[in-house]
């Protein structure tokens, strides 16, 4: 079920990151309407803009920040990448005792 949690909510923010480029809005100049369909990409969305990655002109128009967006991507896989490392630890620790 987790999997399949993480894997809708992968989707949802590739979508809303392709309707931004999509549309070049990559800068304020070019910001863009956007509603999302579906509470899944609207929770997407409001982490993005919550995390700098989406900012707002006015009048409800968006635009994506590919510098940011690029540097939350790292971070983000960073976090996952020591979660799994801990998690590995952990089991081995567990093991290495139990045996």
């Amino acid at each position: 079920m987790a999997t399949a949690a993480a894997a809708i909510m992968a989707r949802a923010r590739r979508e809303v990151v392709s309707h931004f480029m999509a549309n070049n809005a990559v800068s304020a100049a070019n910001a863009v309407a956007f509603e999302p369909n579906r509470r899944v990409k609207r929770r997407q969305f409001e982490r993005m803009r919550d995390a700098g990655v989406i900012h707002a002109t006015g009048m409800d128009r968006y635009w994506l920040d590919v510098p940011r967006y690029d540097e939350w991507q790292r971070s983000r896989r960073r976090r996952a990448g020591l979660a799994v490392g801990a998690a590995a630890l952990i089991g081995a620790t567990i093991a290495l005792l139990a045996g």
